[in-house]
């Protein structure tokens, strides 16, 4: 099934973040702040020239709006109750070694355990979002993918950080954040059960998807991006808009 395979490697690209990590260390923040805005202008591009659009074509007035205000909410609440990742800040001032990695202390280890939590469960919709954009087009779906694929890259960074610092092995860093990752798929695979219940459901559900994209984009991913260089967060941005809008 193409849902589960598309949200399978945007869920395990989070390893790609992590093995970068361990390998060459924290990157610069022009990097990172590159590649958050083009991941957030990926992201609008696909919700706003596409998946809401599309809602509304299967479904109707009611469902698109219900929906996308479902996908906010659910992220708000998420966001309310478990931590995320933030690259721009540092979660507690800890002093970096030679390596570039926080000096071990078991809050930072705490911090670390909390953020894969944090990140484990905003993963689930993420795959619910692949799997509604495949329900609309194959096209649509793989632009999600890669979207939320290099969306979960800094993620990747962001949870091994911690934990590295913290004085967690290598191996065990690796496995813990590819079970976050693997979060993504379970999503795609709730979301195929439920979107043969109607055309309505699927239109309803399309537009959650652009909500909790949307509520990612500009709750974390632009101003994460701003906060690191904004200049280069704006041209990510513009990049990945004038891409989204090109291909889609």
């Amino acid at each position: 099934m193409e849902s589960i395979l598309y949200s399978f490697l945007a869920g395990i690209s989070t390893s790609i973040g992590v093995i970068f990590l361990l390998i060459f260390g924290m990157p610069g923040k022009k990097t990172l702040a590159t590649l958050l805005g083009f991941a957030g202008g990926i992201m609008l591009a696909i919700s706003v020239f596409e998946l809401m659009p599309e809602a509304l074509e299967i479904g109707d007035m009611p469902s698109t709006v219900v929906g996308f205000l479902l996908g906010v909410l659910l992220m708000y609440l998420l966001d309310a109750v478990v931590p995320h990742s933030h690259l721009s800040t540092p979660d507690s001032p800890v002093e970096e070694n030679a390596a570039g990695f926080k000096s071990s202390a078991s809050p930072i280890l705490r911090t670390g355990y909390l953020i894969l939590f944090g990140i484990a469960l905003h993963n689930l919709p993420e795959g619910l979002a692949i799997g509604a954009g495949l329900e609309s087009s194959p096209e649509l779906g793989l632009m999600i993918a890669v979207a939320i694929a290099l969306h979960n890259i800094p993620e990747g960074i962001a949870m091994a950080g911690p934990l590295k610092a913290g004085g967690m092995k290598n191996m065990k860093i690796f496995l813990f954040t590819l079970a976050a990752g693997l979060m993504t798929p379970l999503g795609a695979i709730l979301g195929h059960i439920f979107f043969n219940i109607s055309e309505v459901f699927v239109g309803g559900s399309l537009a959650f998807a652009a909500g909790a994209m949307i509520y990612i984009t500009n709750d974390e991913l632009i101003p994460e991006a701003n906060a690191m260089h904004s200049h280069l967060a704006n041209g990510g941005i513009i990049a990945g808009l004038l891409l989204g809008f090109a291909v889609l």
